[in-house]
């Protein structure tokens, strides 16, 4: 796994537009209290229940794992000239 340019900012994108596509799904906000971990976790298997991204193989699966992969999905739904690909 090589990490991309600018992936916490990367990852810190893909929760705000994976959280804002889980409310358009009727999932339920997440409360202030809710971790960084927690979130990632529930964003990264809902994206692969709805199979926008391809899952990791199990014995893969962890948070920096998980936030790579919402990183390499929100690189991928962004316009070729935004700053964060850069």
């Amino acid at each position: 796994m090589t990490k991309l340019k600018n992936e916490v900012q990367l990852v810190k994108k893909a929760i705000e537009v994976a959280e804002n596509y889980a409310k358009l799904r009727g999932y339920a906000e997440f409360r202030p209290t809710d971790s960084v971990k927690d979130k990632v976790e529930c964003l990264y298997r809902l994206l692969v229940k709805d199979k926008l991204i391809v899952p990791l193989p199990a014995n893969q699966e962890n948070g920096q794992n998980m936030k790579h992969r919402l990183a390499l999905w929100v690189a991928r739904q962004l316009p070729k000239d935004h700053p964060l690909l850069s």
